[in-house]
Formats: structure tokens, sequence, C-alpha cells
């Protein structure tokens, strides 16, 4: 067996497991075999870490130590399954809800690329950025690979499936002339620290006390709790770590799962019989 060496990535496992009404494993193979060309070619050259994804068989355990990525239809449901922080072996987690995202007219597979992405460059949530303004003041930057330039608009195609631009190392680092090298995979950044249009970034001032909050392109910064739904990054992000909590078991979520369905189908046909 070869060793690894610093110039060999470790292969993160990575867990798919679809709870969604609204998508099909018919809807899923394609785009976790894009979101697994995007991982190997275009973020490991750049970010150096590597990933396997595996879809998940309905009705079986993840394998243990693998991360896992869950598409959900909303955040409601994100609840009631008991996906919260972490894994239930209390790893990396990410979440896509996709059917928020076919309500808001965005794309779901860009979602799950972000989330994707986002997860292997930060899996703690807890990497950021310092930029001194004076000797006593400054601002943490969010170490988030996709939220500068996550707009659908922006993203790319793998396969005919629309993935998220992300950025790289170099858009973390200030001392990079304007158009001096290349800030994002679409190349369409050229300052650090940029935001594009629709993008964002989480800050911290050290010396405010108003704790996260969002900076947009308008260079506006909103509430960072306003703006981070149930189970998200950003939601995670403003909480402290010893809140954070670990999913059920697959087995209770799967159970869950089904009521969720039922429940479901409940309110549908009594909304039909009203």
């Amino acid at each position: 067996m070869s060793q690894l060496t610093h110039t060999q990535p470790s292969t993160i496992q990575i867990s798919v497991i679809n709870e969604s009404t609204v998508l099909t494993d018919t809807d899923v193979v394609p785009v976790v075999a894009a979101l697994q060309k995007q991982v190997t070619n275009d973020f490991r050259p750049v970010w150096g870490t590597d990933a396997e994804l595996n879809i998940v068989a309905k009705g079986t355990q993840p394998p243990n130590g693998s991360w896992w990525l869950v598409l959900l239809d909303d955040s409601d449901q994100a609840n009631a399954l008991g996906y919260h922080d972490l894994t239930s072996d209390g790893l990396p987690l990410g979440k896509v809800f996709a059917a928020s995202d076919i309500k808001a007219g965005t794309s779901w597979t860009v979602t799950a690329s972000h989330e994707l992405l986002e997860m292997l460059g930060d899996p703690n949530i807890n990497l950021t950025v310092f930029v001194q303004n004076t000797n006593s003041a400054g601002i943490l930057y969010a170490y988030e690979v996709c939220d500068a330039c996550e707009d659908d608009s922006l993203g790319y195609q793998i396969d005919n499936v629309l993935l998220s631009d992300f950025v790289y190392p170099s858009w973390f680092e200030s001392f990079h002339a304007e158009g001096s090298t290349q800030f994002d995979r679409m190349n369409k950044i050229q300052n650090p620290f940029q935001l594009l249009a629709n993008g964002y970034i989480g800050i911290f001032n050290v010396t405010a006390g108003s704790g996260w909050q969002q900076q947009t392109a308008e260079k506006r910064p909103t509430n960072l709790l306003h703006r981070g739904g149930i189970g998200t990054r950003r939601e995670r992000r403003s909480l402290p770590h010893d809140q954070w909590i670990n999913s059920l078991p697959q087995r209770k979520i799967v159970g869950n799962a089904q009521k969720y369905r039922q429940n479901l189908e409940t309110i549908k046909q009594k909304r039909a019989a009203a």
C-alpha cells in the first residue's frame, strides 16, 4: 500500500443521503457524479482536499466515519428528521434544502455544490482570516469558499449539471493587486475580498461586540441570524460549539422521515377536502 505524503491530499468519505420528497434517486445520481468531478478535478488542485462521494441506499446506514451531505425539503423537515449540526458520530454535516430552492426559483444543484465545497473547506465552521484595520481594531472574515460568488448566474456546468463557483485561497490574501492572480474558479473576481452580485461574507468586528454579521456586495452588514435558516452553516457559525446537536441515528431518522411524509399526505388530503 502506498504511503501518504504531504503532497497527497487525504480523501474524505462523503455519504449523500436523500430524504427530500421532491428529489428522486434518479435526480440525485447524475448530480453526485458531477459533484465528484468538481471536487476531484477543480477543487482538490487548488485547496488540497479531496473527497469520495457515495449515495446511501434507502434503508441502509451511512458508513461509520463518513461525513454527510443531506438532501432535505426545507428547514422544518431538517428539524423533524433530527438532522442538526453534526452527524450521529459527531462529524461534519451539510444540508441542502431542495424544496426551498425550487420554490425560490434557484438551483438545488448549485446549493449542493456550495454546501459540499464549504464543508470541505471549513468542516468545523470556525476558520477565519483577520484583517487588522488599526493597532486595536480589525475584522474577522469567515473562511467560506462559495459565499462571495454563490449566485446561480455565476456558476458553471459539468455534464449539464449547474454547480457553484468558488473562490481560491488568494481571495483571502489582501496583498494581491487587482487582477494579479486568479481569485475564483470562473475568474470573475478581480480583487481579494471582492463580493460579486448577490454575494456575501460573514464578518466579525472584534471590537464592536455585535457578533457575526453578513456583509453584502453593497457593503451593508445585516444580522447573520436573520439571513441564516435553521441548520445552515451561517446559523451554526453564530452558535457556540457546545450548543451544537448531533443528528439522530439513521434508523430513527428513517422512521421520522416516514412519519413526516405521512403527515404531509394527511395535510394534503385535508386541504383537498376543504
